[in-house]
């Protein structure tokens, strides 16, 4: 009777060992998943991170796919200029999308066999983004992406203003002028995220003016009828002392007919030259002693119908012999910054074509004036010649008045 007891106890136990084990390879199971499920990311380091990182989804399917993103979930004081990536060590990312606060997508890749997408690096500084997006295992499961990051605050933002303006038509010798809104010391970074596009093949380079400007030229004069596009992606660019651009732009203008004109200050004359043909010979006065026009490449900047001239914006002042207050001097082109213009002028007329009486600018008859101020675009050069006196370089768009190696050594990236 005990051994039968025994033997029936033991048969017990053994069912219920057996019950328990088949209970826990179930549990084991359904905490893995459903093998159709496929994995889920989870981050390596939840909560807040000062450090870029990076999150993983690690799985015990080898078919899953198993996701890694940079910077980690939830990271904070990201660079603006590094990129954000997701990759993959199985399987393929379906897609990935990247977008700020306000809405706004940032723009990747993937590569050949979509297992890494990289975003370019022209984030927002201050501001917070989301990533989501899925990927698919060898296994044909669905794997969902999600994470979010800040990027750090800037002391100062990077803008832009541009010369010219988006969709203007302007002359052959335009230079492309970026003028920014606090310092550039990191002027190598900045240069690398501007370009230049055109519809023909055009050999220029940027040339750094000053830490607030910087323009750029072709080697020669822009071929007429050239289309061109500047992309200024300074978008999260570090410009260097904590300033980091802002916003990133787009400017498109074409290059007209080309107008080239030659000024002989010593022959009272002018040849304006229209897509390589003599159009017209004008007869001019230029400055006479004491107010010489001065001589170099010079490129017409603004245009008038009708301009005031008063003397007193180069500092001669009312009860001066030299004073004058014209208010309506018709066809008046700008070329220098100081003052000089090229202008009809009747009350010259008994010296145009044998004497310089002008205060600098260069006048002509008022027939002559119209007809030039109606073949000329801004951006079109006038070529000065027969004087001592130089242009002072930034008085006015002075580019053409440097050599062409010496303005590509004006580049960040020379």
């Amino acid at each position: 009777m005990v051994s039968g007891s025994v033997r029936k106890h033991g048969l017990a136990v053994v069912g219920i060992c057996a019950l328990l084990l088949v209970g826990t390879a179930c549990s084991d199971t359904e905490a893995g998943g459903s093998p159709s499920s496929g994995a889920t990311q989870t981050s390596g380091t939840p909560g807040a991170s000062t450090s870029p990182g990076s999150s993983s989804s690690p799985s015990e399917n080898p078919a899953s796919a198993s996701i890694s993103v940079v910077p980690a979930k939830g990271a904070a004081s990201v660079k603006p200029d590094q990129p954000v990536t997701v990759s993959t060590t199985v399987g393929t990312l379906k897609a990935i999308t990247l977008k700020d606060d306000d809405g706004d997508k940032v723009t990747g890749s993937f590569n050949a066999d979509r297992t890494k997408w990289t975003s370019t690096p022209q984030l927002k500084p201050g501001a917070s983004y989301k990533l989501s997006g899925t990927a698919e295992g060898t296994d044909g499961a669905t794997v969902p992406i999600s994470s979010t990051f800040k990027t750090l605050k800037a002391a100062k933002s990077l803008k832009a203003s541009v010369a010219p303006l988006n969709g203007e038509t302007v002359g052959v010798a335009m230079p492309i002028q970026i003028y920014w809104n606090n310092p550039v010391k990191d002027r190598a970074a900045v240069e690398k995220r501007l370009s230049v596009k055109t519809s023909v093949p055009v050999t220029g380079s940027w040339h750094w003016v000053n830490s607030k400007q910087v323009n750029y030229r072709p080697m020669n004069y822009w071929p007429a009828g050239t289309k061109v596009t500047v992309d200024i992606a300074t978008q999260g660019v570090n410009a260097g002392s904590n300033t980091w651009g802002t916003a990133s732009r787009t400017i498109a203008f074409n290059i007209g007919k080309s107008v080239v004109s030659k000024i002989n200050v010593k022959t009272h004359s002018m040849t304006v030259t229209i897509n390589g043909k003599l159009a017209r010979t004008i007869l001019i006065t230029a400055g006479k002693d004491g107010f010489t026009t001065r001589s170099g490449v010079k490129v017409i900047m603004e245009k008038f119908t009708t301009k005031r001239m008063d003397a007193a914006t180069v500092g001669i002042k009312p009860g001066d012999p030299e004073y004058y207050n014209i208010s309506n001097v018709k066809w008046a082109e700008r070329v220098t910054s100081s003052g000089e213009f090229i202008h009809g002028a009747p009350w010259s007329a008994g010296s145009q074509g044998s004497a310089n009486v002008s205060h600098g600018c260069v006048g002509m008859s008022l027939k002559d004036a119209q007809w030039y101020f109606a073949q000329t675009l801004r951006g079109d050069p006038v070529i000065v010649t027969g004087t001592t006196r130089h242009m002072e370089p930034g008085n006015g768009w002075t580019d053409w008045n440097t050599t062409w190696a010496n303005y590509k050594a004006g580049s960040a990236l020379s």
